[in-house]
């Protein structure tokens, strides 16, 4: 891994280089970038797969004690990102997390072209269902997080109905989630940044204003929705693309939040089929 240093701090990066055109892609809470392994593994060979280790619970590196790491603060972190490695004409691709649409609505967006955003959170879903809102009650009592990062090494834990087992409809391989979850359970620091990203969610009526500033993005978005998601409601995928002037919606059948890991080929084809059709030829984003 790479590492660059932004403002909240360190932040550690995978880049698979090349020419071709730059794909960033986006994890969610507790989830750290080797959630997009087999994707990335599909589409390298054409284009720049660049994923950055956001700091939502799964970093290596805790971030600055004074750090702001509220909601609109971590998806400000990604407009950060892409102006300090100067990667223009960029596809955002986003799972879990909701942080490319907060960037957008915040006007941090002049660098993203287009975006590929599969099931995550969306108008008022943040956190997202019932895992999220157990993960947010957790972080608000004393040693919360501690205990359920001990907990999660119990393969009966994470499979738990109405947690993480929500997430994948498929067991993740033990090894991938060790990885998740090992720096929240070694190191207070993370837990410390995990906490104040999880108490900062605003209100639902700034989460709906914050969605419907999204309209002003005019670069081609595909939507993929999964079919029998659990987390994130059916209906907001439909509406997610309709918030875009050039959005589209596509269902994934047999399949959780987690998409790339329950249907990574699926997944793969139908972004290189949205890439192969879409232009990045001049700005996609309001400023």
């Amino acid at each position: 891994m790479a590492e660059i240093e932004l403002s909240a701090g360190t932040v550690e990066y995978t880049d698979t280089g090349g020419d071709g055109p730059v794909l960033v892609f986006l994890h969610g809470v507790t989830v750290a970038p080797s959630v997009w392994r087999h994707v990335v593994a599909g589409l390298s060979d054409e284009y720049r797969c660049v994923l950055p280790h956001l700091p939502l619970g799964s970093h290596r590196r805790p971030m600055r004690p004074d750090a702001d790491l509220s909601l609109p603060a971590m998806a400000g972190l990604i407009g950060e990102f892409l102006e300090r490695l100067d990667l223009r004409e960029v596809t955002l691709v986003q799972n879990d997390w909701g942080g490319a649409q907060v960037l957008v609505a915040h006007g941090g967006a002049e660098r993203v072209a287009r975006m590929v955003l599969t099931p995550c959170e969306a108008f008022d879903n943040y956190p997202p269902g019932l895992p999220g809102r157990l993960l947010t009650l957790t972080a608000r009592v004393p040693g919360g997080l501690a205990a359920l990062a001990h907990l999660l090494r119990l393969r009966a834990v994470r499979r738990a109905p109405g947690g993480w087992g929500w997430m994948s409809k498929r067991p993740v391989p033990d090894e991938i989630m060790d990885e998740w979850f090992r720096s929240a359970r070694e190191q207070p620091a993370v837990r410390r940044d995990l906490a104040a990203y999880g108490l900062s969610i605003p209100s639902r009526e700034v989460l709906l204003e914050w969605a419907e500033r999204n309209r002003a993005f005019t670069g081609p978005v595909l939507v993929v929705w999964a079919a029998e998601d659990r987390v994130m409601p059916g209906a907001h995928g439909g509406r997610l693309a309709a918030l875009y002037p050039q959005g589209r919606l596509v269902t994934i059948s047999d399949s959780y939040t987690l998409v790339p890991e329950d249907q990574p080929a699926a997944l793969t084809s139908t972004i290189r089929g949205f890439l192969a059709e879409t232009s990045v030829s001049g700005r996609g984003a309001a400023s």
